[in-house]
Protein backbone atom coordinates (compact mmCIF):
# COMPACT_ATOMS: atom_id res chain seq x y z
CA UNK A 1 0.00 0.00 0.00
CA UNK A 2 1.21 3.49 -0.80
CA UNK A 3 1.59 6.33 1.67
CA UNK A 4 -1.63 8.33 1.97
CA UNK A 5 -1.92 11.89 3.24
CA UNK A 6 -5.61 12.41 4.08
CA UNK A 7 -7.01 15.95 4.23
CA UNK A 8 -10.56 16.57 5.43
CA UNK A 9 -12.55 19.72 6.07
CA UNK A 10 -15.64 21.70 5.08
CA UNK A 11 -16.33 23.32 1.73
CA UNK A 12 -14.08 26.28 0.98
CA UNK A 13 -11.39 25.45 3.54
CA UNK A 14 -8.76 25.32 0.80
CA UNK A 15 -8.37 21.54 0.69
CA UNK A 16 -8.08 21.18 -3.07
CA UNK A 17 -5.50 23.92 -3.58
CA UNK A 18 -3.42 22.77 -0.62
CA UNK A 19 -3.66 19.09 -1.55
CA UNK A 20 -2.50 19.75 -5.11
CA UNK A 21 0.49 21.78 -3.92
CA UNK A 22 1.37 19.25 -1.23
CA UNK A 23 1.19 16.36 -3.70
CA UNK A 24 3.48 18.19 -6.11
CA UNK A 25 6.00 19.00 -3.36
CA UNK A 26 6.05 15.39 -2.15
CA UNK A 27 5.99 13.79 -5.58
CA UNK A 28 2.69 12.08 -4.70
CA UNK A 29 -0.44 11.70 -6.82
CA UNK A 30 -3.38 13.97 -6.00
CA UNK A 31 -6.92 12.65 -5.49
CA UNK A 32 -9.83 15.10 -5.58
CA UNK A 33 -12.65 13.02 -4.11
CA UNK A 34 -15.06 15.92 -4.44
CA UNK A 35 -14.63 15.61 -8.20
CA UNK A 36 -15.57 11.93 -7.98
CA UNK A 37 -18.79 12.71 -6.10
CA UNK A 38 -19.63 15.53 -8.50
CA UNK A 39 -19.12 13.13 -11.39
CA UNK A 40 -21.32 10.47 -9.81
CA UNK A 41 -24.02 13.11 -9.30
CA UNK A 42 -23.67 14.23 -12.90
CA UNK A 43 -23.95 10.63 -14.10
CA UNK A 44 -27.16 10.12 -12.11
CA UNK A 45 -28.70 13.33 -13.38
CA UNK A 46 -27.86 12.36 -16.97
CA UNK A 47 -29.72 9.10 -16.36
CA UNK A 48 -32.75 10.98 -15.07
CA UNK A 49 -32.20 10.00 -11.44
CA UNK A 50 -33.34 12.59 -8.91
CA UNK A 51 -32.43 12.87 -5.21
CA UNK A 52 -35.89 11.50 -4.36
CA UNK A 53 -35.08 8.15 -6.00
CA UNK A 54 -34.79 5.06 -3.82
CA UNK A 55 -31.47 3.41 -3.04
CA UNK A 56 -32.25 0.49 -5.36
CA UNK A 57 -32.77 2.77 -8.32
CA UNK A 58 -29.57 4.70 -7.61
CA UNK A 59 -27.58 1.48 -7.23
CA UNK A 60 -28.95 0.08 -10.48
CA UNK A 61 -28.10 3.29 -12.35
CA UNK A 62 -24.51 3.20 -11.11
CA UNK A 63 -23.78 -0.52 -11.15
CA UNK A 64 -26.41 -2.26 -13.29
CA UNK A 65 -26.41 -2.96 -17.02
CA UNK A 66 -25.15 0.12 -18.82
CA UNK A 67 -23.79 1.40 -15.51
CA UNK A 68 -21.28 4.15 -14.86
CA UNK A 69 -17.52 4.24 -15.35
CA UNK A 70 -15.57 6.92 -13.44
CA UNK A 71 -11.81 7.35 -13.69
CA UNK A 72 -9.44 9.85 -12.11
CA UNK A 73 -6.21 10.47 -14.05
CA UNK A 74 -3.61 13.17 -13.46
CA UNK A 75 -6.06 15.54 -11.81
CA UNK A 76 -8.78 15.06 -14.46
CA UNK A 77 -11.98 13.08 -14.01
CA UNK A 78 -13.64 11.02 -16.73
CA UNK A 79 -17.24 9.83 -16.99
CA UNK A 80 -17.68 6.89 -19.35
CA UNK A 81 -14.46 7.91 -21.07
CA UNK A 82 -15.33 11.61 -21.48
CA UNK A 83 -13.43 14.33 -19.62
CA UNK A 84 -16.00 16.15 -17.44
CA UNK A 85 -13.52 18.04 -15.25
CA UNK A 86 -14.96 21.42 -16.25
CA UNK A 87 -18.60 20.35 -16.52
CA UNK A 88 -18.73 19.27 -12.85
CA UNK A 89 -17.60 22.67 -11.50
CA UNK A 90 -20.98 24.38 -11.69
CA UNK A 91 -23.05 25.47 -8.68
CA UNK A 92 -25.70 22.91 -9.68
CA UNK A 93 -23.15 20.08 -9.77
CA UNK A 94 -21.88 21.11 -6.34
CA UNK A 95 -25.40 21.10 -4.92
CA UNK A 96 -26.31 17.67 -6.26
CA UNK A 97 -22.92 16.29 -5.28
CA UNK A 98 -23.60 17.24 -1.66
CA UNK A 99 -27.11 15.75 -1.84
CA UNK A 100 -26.18 12.46 -3.52
CA UNK A 101 -23.04 12.00 -1.40
CA UNK A 102 -25.32 11.29 1.56
CA UNK A 103 -26.76 8.23 -0.22
CA UNK A 104 -25.29 4.83 0.59
CA UNK A 105 -25.23 3.43 -2.99
CA UNK A 106 -23.16 6.42 -4.13
CA UNK A 107 -20.65 6.05 -1.30
CA UNK A 108 -20.48 2.28 -1.78
CA UNK A 109 -19.84 2.78 -5.51
CA UNK A 110 -16.96 5.23 -5.04
CA UNK A 111 -15.25 3.71 -1.98
CA UNK A 112 -13.44 0.85 -3.80
CA UNK A 113 -12.17 3.25 -6.47
CA UNK A 114 -10.68 5.57 -3.87
CA UNK A 115 -9.08 2.78 -1.84
CA UNK A 116 -7.68 1.14 -4.96
CA UNK A 117 -5.86 4.36 -5.85
CA UNK A 118 -4.45 4.48 -2.31
CA UNK A 119 -3.19 0.93 -2.62
CA UNK A 120 -1.41 1.57 -5.91
CA UNK A 121 0.22 4.96 -5.31
CA UNK A 122 1.53 7.45 -2.81
CA UNK A 123 -1.44 9.77 -2.57
CA UNK A 124 -2.65 13.08 -1.20
CA UNK A 125 -6.43 12.64 -0.88
CA UNK A 126 -8.85 15.38 0.14
CA UNK A 127 -12.55 15.33 0.87
CA UNK A 128 -14.99 15.06 3.77
CA UNK A 129 -14.25 11.55 5.10
CA UNK A 130 -10.77 10.67 3.90
CA UNK A 131 -9.29 10.14 7.36
CA UNK A 132 -12.44 8.88 9.08
CA UNK A 133 -13.78 6.35 6.53
CA UNK A 134 -11.82 5.93 3.31
CA UNK A 135 -8.27 5.88 4.70
CA UNK A 136 -8.60 5.46 8.48
CA UNK A 137 -5.00 4.19 8.59
CA UNK A 138 -3.63 7.05 6.52
CA UNK A 139 0.04 7.78 6.96
CA UNK A 140 -0.72 11.42 7.81
CA UNK A 141 -4.04 13.14 8.61
CA UNK A 142 -5.06 16.81 8.47
CA UNK A 143 -8.26 18.74 9.07
CA UNK A 144 -8.42 22.15 7.39
CA UNK A 145 -11.00 24.70 8.47
CA UNK A 146 -11.84 28.40 8.05
CA UNK A 147 -14.62 30.77 9.09
CA UNK A 148 -17.90 30.68 7.17
CA UNK A 149 -17.27 34.20 5.86
CA UNK A 150 -13.79 33.31 4.63
CA UNK A 151 -14.94 30.14 2.94
CA UNK A 152 -17.87 31.91 1.27
CA UNK A 153 -15.52 34.60 -0.02
CA UNK A 154 -13.25 31.96 -1.53
CA UNK A 155 -16.26 30.23 -3.10
CA UNK A 156 -17.45 33.52 -4.58
CA UNK A 157 -14.00 34.34 -5.97
CA UNK A 158 -13.64 30.84 -7.44
CA UNK A 159 -16.97 30.88 -9.22
CA UNK A 160 -16.81 34.46 -10.50
CA UNK A 161 -13.29 33.83 -11.81
CA UNK A 162 -14.74 30.89 -13.73
CA UNK A 163 -17.42 33.16 -15.20
CA UNK A 164 -20.25 31.91 -13.00
CA UNK A 165 -23.06 34.27 -12.01
CA UNK A 166 -23.35 34.24 -8.21
CA UNK A 167 -23.84 36.89 -5.52
CA UNK A 168 -21.92 37.05 -2.26
CA UNK A 169 -25.15 36.31 -0.40
CA UNK A 170 -25.68 33.20 -2.54
CA UNK A 171 -22.11 32.09 -1.81
CA UNK A 172 -22.66 32.37 1.96
CA UNK A 173 -25.93 30.47 1.73
CA UNK A 174 -24.41 27.78 -0.49
CA UNK A 175 -21.55 27.13 1.93
CA UNK A 176 -23.82 27.20 5.01
CA UNK A 177 -26.23 24.69 3.46
CA UNK A 178 -23.37 22.36 2.58
CA UNK A 179 -22.01 22.62 6.12
CA UNK A 180 -25.33 21.57 7.61
CA UNK A 181 -25.81 18.74 5.15
CA UNK A 182 -22.25 17.39 5.41
CA UNK A 183 -22.12 17.45 9.22
CA UNK A 184 -25.62 16.07 9.86
CA UNK A 185 -25.87 13.22 7.34
CA UNK A 186 -26.11 9.70 8.74
CA UNK A 187 -23.44 8.19 6.49
CA UNK A 188 -19.87 9.39 7.03
CA UNK A 189 -20.67 12.84 8.42
CA UNK A 190 -17.96 15.47 8.32
CA UNK A 191 -15.85 14.95 11.44
CA UNK A 192 -12.28 15.56 12.53
CA UNK A 193 -10.50 12.22 12.73
CA UNK A 194 -8.63 11.39 15.95
CA UNK A 195 -4.99 12.17 15.39
CA UNK A 196 -5.63 14.62 12.57
CA UNK A 197 -3.69 17.89 12.76
CA UNK A 198 -6.19 20.78 12.87
CA UNK A 199 -5.44 24.02 11.05
CA UNK A 200 -7.74 27.04 10.77
CA UNK A 201 -6.67 28.73 7.54
CA UNK A 202 -8.64 31.97 8.06
CA UNK A 203 -6.36 34.87 7.21
CA UNK A 204 -3.34 32.62 6.64
CA UNK A 205 -1.62 32.95 3.25
CA UNK A 206 -1.80 29.84 1.11
CA UNK A 207 1.98 29.50 1.01
CA UNK A 208 2.09 29.41 4.81
CA UNK A 209 -0.62 26.73 5.02
CA UNK A 210 1.29 24.56 2.58
CA UNK A 211 4.56 25.16 4.43
CA UNK A 212 3.05 24.05 7.74
CA UNK A 213 1.57 20.86 6.32
CA UNK A 214 4.73 20.03 4.39
CA UNK A 215 6.80 20.58 7.52
CA UNK A 216 4.52 18.23 9.47
CA UNK A 217 4.66 15.53 6.79
CA UNK A 218 8.43 15.68 6.35
CA UNK A 219 8.85 15.47 10.11
CA UNK A 220 7.40 11.94 9.99
CA UNK A 221 9.39 10.64 7.03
Amino acid sequence: MGKVVAIDGPSGAGKSTVAKALAQALGFDYLDTGALYRTAALALLKKGITPEAGDGKIKAALEGDGGVSIEFKKGRVFLDGADVSDEIRTKEAGHYSSVFSARKPVRDFLLPLQRKLGEEKNLVAEGRDMATVVFPRAWKKFYLDASLEERARRRYDQLTAAGRNISRKDAVEDVAVRDRRDSSRELAPLRRSPGALYLDTTGIPLEEVIRRLLESVKGTQ
